[in-house]
């Protein structure tokens, strides 16, 4: 919705918006574009304005009685979703690179974005992220026939009166597909409705399009079976019965960038750098060289943008060094990108203790779905502070996450761990064990009460 607000503002547009929260980086993208911003839902937000709006754009968070919303469907506005508007305004003609799955789908379309304007293809994108690379994560030069647009296809669901997933609005030619695992434990029941989703968005690939699909995890497999384009598997095994692309050992170099090796077949295409760590990262980038192998890049174009590409923000994001500790800012909340995360920022950065931050706050991690997987990811920290969850109001007791239970969880494993309540509190006693030399990941999909600048002050001491 930012990107989508910042997008229109620079045609000249006249943009007003409103959120319960505004936080970096994306309040800083809107402050820069010119977007007037309200904090707080209020109707004469909408009423009040000097001049009618043509449209009311509706996210995906807000419920039908929702002040604003109501003003807008009672006062007779014209209103929409995001996803429609793409669909209406812009998708029918140009050719729809899709990147979905439940990890890495920010990261992979920052990558298949930056790649495609290295090369001088001047792409259109909509990214759900900030880029360090890109100007804007909104960018659409052109809408016509055949132009690559990347679109980062989220799997939360559209509106309140369309629950259905964004992604089913956007008309894809190909679809990447980085990995499927249960998340959004508010709006999907289990995995197999999960998969369900994910199943419509391959249904929706244009005839002539195809699908490039991690083969590491089971249900990209199981659900690549019921695809009617070409399928292109990539994956750690390069074996005759493994993937068909696949890469070579993962080494580390003394300025922290990651260097690996193609292969199609078996057959060594080439070598690829990355200076965003893990085997993740690298399972992305390989993604993003299928697809632009396809689209009719050299592997030098590819290997030089990859090489070139610095990362997004709030992914292993260096937000400070105070007095030789390091300050990590990580999007991380699902147990599987944690446990990603620290490995790659052991990697990255060997030799220092590592302490995790974690603030339990996506829907799912509120609850005790993953309860016992956390206490695993969480063993590849030296030491873990993990923060109370945030408002567990609306979940039944019985279904609560427990961050008494993940600290016990990862004592047992024979690991420091400790809970606090308040974000001053925690940040005083992170500050206090920190020493030189150290890495300080801070684990949290949302504002988490300004801990990271805060942190940083109090590290100066």
């Amino acid at each position: 919705m930012g990107a989508f607000a910042a997008f229109l503002k620079r045609r000249g547009i006249q943009v007003t918006g409103s959120d319960q929260n505004v936080y970096p980086p994306m309040s800083d993208v809107l402050k820069n574009a010119g977007v007037e911003l309200f904090s707080g839902y209020r109707a004469e937000n909408l009423t009040g304005l000097s001049v009618r709006p043509d449209l009311v754009v509706i996210g995906n968070v807000i419920s039908r009685n929702n002040p604003e919303a109501d003003a807008a469907i009672s006062g007779g506005y014209a209103y929409t979703s995001l996803p429609e508007a793409m669909e209406r305004l812009m998708l029918g003609k140009t050719r729809n690179l899709v990147v979905a799955g439940t990890h890495g789908k920010t990261t992979t379309a920052s990558l298949l974005a930056f790649v495609l304007t290295h090369a001088k293809r001047d792409p259109n994108y909509f990214i759900g992220g900030v880029s360090h690379d890109l100007p804007n994560s909104f960018h659409v030069p052109s809408i016509e026939s055949g132009r690559p647009f990347v679109l980062e296809g989220d799997e939360y669901d559209t509106a309140f009166w369309d629950k259905v997933p964004k992604f089913n609005h956007y008309l894809p030619d190909d679809a990447i597909l980085t990995s499927v695992e249960f998340d959004h434990a508010d709006i999907y029941a289990d995995l197999d409705a999960v998969k369900r989703a994910f199943s419509g968005l391959l249904s929706r690939i244009r005839a002539g399009g195809r699908l490039i699909a991690c083969a590491d995890y089971v249900n990209v497999r199981e659900l690549a079976k019921e695809s009617k384009v070409p399928v292109l598997f990539y994956g750690t095994e390069s074996s005759p019965n493994g993937p068909r692309f696949s890469y070579g050992p993962i080494t580390v170099d003394g300025h922290g960038v990651t260097h690996f090796t193609v292969f199609d077949s078996g057959k060594k295409m080439g070598d690829l750098h990355l200076h965003i760590p893990g085997k993740h990262n690298v399972l992305n980038a390989l993604a993003v060289w299928i697809e632009c192998r396809e689209l009719g890049l050299s592997h030098a174009e590819i290997e030089a943008g990859l090489t070139a590409f610095q990362g997004v923000k709030r992914r292993q994001e260096e937000r400070g060094e105070v007095n030789g500790i390091l300050v990590i800012d990580d999007f991380a909340h699902h147990p599987t990108a944690v446990r990603e995360t620290l490995r790659a920022l052991r990697a990255k950065y060997a030799g220092r203790r590592i302490t995790a931050v974690f603030e339990p706050r996506s829907a799912t991690s509120r609850r005790k779905i993953f309860q016992a997987e956390y206490g695993q990811a969480f063993r590849e920290a030296d030491c873990s502070y993990i923060a109370v969850p945030y408002d567990q109001s609306k979940i039944p007791a019985a279904d609560q996450f427990s961050s008494e239970q993940l600290v016990a969880d990862i004592k047992n494993l024979g690991k420091n761990a400790d809970i606090f309540s308040e974000v001053e509190d925690g940040v005083r006693r992170v500050a206090k064990d920190a020493k030189s030399g150290d890495l300080i990941a801070v684990l949290s999909n949302g504002g988490f009460g300004g801990f990271i600048p805060k942190l940083l002050v109090a590290l100066k001491g």
